[in-house]
């Protein structure tokens, strides 16, 4: 009877020493998982730093591009206005012309009426 006790005995250390070493694998496991799990937090953090720094540069290149579209339309009203008053000048021109044909016309005539008088 004591020697099937020492048997079983031998067997219950062993399964015990077995038990121990797939525990002690077990924690190696989980130390293992919990380092991954802290690296994938650090990358998630940064993921997410990365995300907003790339938000604000989008808002900033909309509120640039917004800016920019504003200076179009105001120098695109400017070139109107200035093309209106180029075409007011030169209206202006021209009819200044005719006015100064005219009164070369009348000069000429004076001097033909003067030269054919006297």
């Amino acid at each position: 009877k004591l020697g099937v006790q020492e048997e079983e005995l031998k067997r219950a250390i062993e399964r015990a020493e077995l038990a121990e070493n797939k525990l002690k694998g077990i924690e190696e496991e989980l130390q293992m998982v919990g380092e991954n799990m802290k690296q994938l937090e650090t990358s998630a953090e940064k993921a997410v730093e990365r995300e907003e720094k790339l938000k604000d540069k989008i808002l900033s290149i909309q509120n640039k591009f917004k800016t920019a579209e504003g200076r179009y339309e105001y120098g695109e009203m400017n070139i109107t206005k200035l093309n209106q008053r180029i075409d007011d000048v030169e209206d202006e021109i021209y009819r200044e012309k005719l006015k100064i044909k005219k009164v070369a016309d009348e000069l000429g005539e004076t001097f033909d009426d003067m030269l054919s008088h006297y």
